[in-house]
């Protein structure tokens, strides 16, 4: 499949998905555009300037009333919601994780009142960044998904979890656990135990590998949210492509390699 094959299918995909959404009458996107682009962004990877100019310079075409760069951003800022519609339905097990992304070095911090990433550790390394926090259901679906600096603790992210305290077991380790109030469906497994929590790991290998997400240079909190709303919204849409088809041992496999830009 050519990348404009790929293109024009996602971009059918999403405006199927999107059907119920009115375009503002000033507007120069669609809704399905604007998603089908900030989809694309966050298959990319890369900057907004390197984006903009693979977009204006090769799809064009496919895109004849894209707006100025900023203001692209800005619409993507503005219309994260619109990826909700792709978050994955609960089950009855889930897993949860975080993931500390990068958007400072660590040389920089503190040179800039308008620095909006913190210092913590990820990986056992310090960063200047923020924390994603992810809920899966049993398919390695996102579910949820939340955000805060780097210097969050998990716990900060018990609101998550307990969003689902009817619906989902979540299995989460022991970065959860909470002296007092842990939510009563988080099960806390030891470091080596309960392999179902491996799914997680796999989801955050192909974020980091294929959407690039373990570094960013977002320097506005709306842009850095828009960047995690659009690049999970990707994930959720691209490893169904093909629908969730079990192997002979039972395993569904998810890949996003195959969409690399």
């Amino acid at each position: 499949m050519t990348t404009e094959d790929f293109i024009s299918a996602l971009f059918y995909r999403v405006d199927e998905a999107m059907r119920g959404s009115v375009k503002h009458p000033q507007a120069s996107l669609w809704p399905s555009e604007v998603v089908t682009l900030g989809v694309l962004f966050a298959l990319k990877g890369s900057g907004n300037r390197a984006f903009y100019r693979w977009v204006s310079r090769d799809w064009r075409d496919l895109f004849p009333a894209l707006p100025e760069r900023t203001r692209l951003f800005r619409l993507f800022a503005t219309h994260r919601a619109w990826t909700d519609q792709f978050l994955a339905a609960p089950s009855v097990l889930g897993v949860v994780d975080s993931y500390g992304i990068e958007l400072l070095h660590p040389m920089r911090e503190g040179r800039s009142a308008q620095q909006i990433g913190r210092k913590g550790k990820s990986n056992r390394r310090w960063i200047v960044g923020g924390k994603l926090c992810l809920l899966l259901n049993h398919l390695g679906l996102v579910v949820a998904w939340d955000c805060a600096g780097a210097n969050a603790p998990d716990t900060a992210f018990h609101l998550l979890i307990e969003a689902f305290e009817t619906e989902m077991i979540v299995l989460g380790d022991r970065g959860f656990h909470a002296k007092v109030g842990d939510p009563s469906n988080l099960k806390l497994s030891a470091r080596g135990t309960w392999n179902t929590r491996m799914l997680v790991e796999t989801v955050l290998a192909m974020l980091t590998g294929v959407c690039h997400l373990k570094k960013v240079a977002h320097r506005t909190w709306a842009a850095f949210q828009a960047r995690l709303a659009f690049t999970l919204a990707t994930f959720n849409l691209l490893v169904q492509w093909e629908g969730l088809q079990p192997d002979a041992q039972g395993f569904i496999p998810l890949s996003l390699a195959e969409f690399s830009l």
